[in-house]
């Protein structure tokens, strides 16, 4: 089954929003989705930018703004222990080797402990625990081995490779929507209305700067 690559990291809010909404999404076309953990931090460093929390307006903008979202979506929010946080542990378990009904659960399960008002991600008894529950055995002990470590590592550095510079990213048919205020254009595209097509992308390739900072 054609599936929407869904690229996420659990440290953002938006990749939160977009997780609860993009399943019902996929339904409505009949295609799949794939989970892919990402590391959030690699893209920001890659492309020198820093990261939405680091910037105090910004900060304080994007927490009502996904507050007043939640709220049109009647999603549970609520602040996370701490934010930022290191998402590592938590990325690295939702890779391992595990049937993708699983996966799901585990990654609904995980989001809710860092974004539903759960204990968060920071504390290894606690992804453990959740892992538990989603019967995924010594799965903080397994996340920690050089394989899973690299799962994550090679997960992002494709994503990088093929365009991604935030989260959450979907691509599907190698085209590329990035975060949840894309799922319109998603929506379009996959009934094939998209309105931007080759000779759109033509003239913008040919634009040049004229000012530079």
């Amino acid at each position: 089954m054609t599936a929407i690559e869904f690229q996420f990291d659990f440290i953002s809010p938006y990749a939160y929003l977009a997780w609860t909404q993009i399943h019902a999404l996929a339904d409505r076309h009949g295609v799949g989705v794939k989970p892919t953990p990402v590391l959030f931090a690699a893209f920001l460093n890659a492309h020198g930018h820093k990261g939405p929390a680091e910037i105090p307006p910004k900060r304080v903008y994007i927490f009502k703004d996904v507050m007043r979202t939640a709220a049109a979506l009647g999603v549970p929010l609520q602040p996370p222990p701490t934010h930022p946080f290191n998402p590592l542990l938590g990325l690295r378990v939702a890779s391992l080797d595990m049937e993708e009904e699983v996966r799901r659960e585990l990654v609904d399960r995980l989001y809710a402990e860092t974004w539903g008002g759960g204990v968060g991600l920071t504390d290894p008894v606690d992804v453990e625990r959740i892992a538990a529950l989603c019967g995924v055995p010594n799965a903080v002990e397994r996340a920690h081995t050089a394989e899973s470590k690299q799962r994550v590592r090679s997960q992002t550095e494709r994503a990088l490779k093929g365009g991604t510079f935030g989260v959450p990213t979907m691509v599907i048919r190698g085209e590329i929507f990035w975060g949840y205020d894309s799922f319109a254009h998603l929506d379009r595209f996959l009934v094939g209305d998209d309105p931007l097509g080759p000779d759109d992308l033509e003239k913008w390739a040919h634009i040049v700067p004229s000012a530079t900072r």
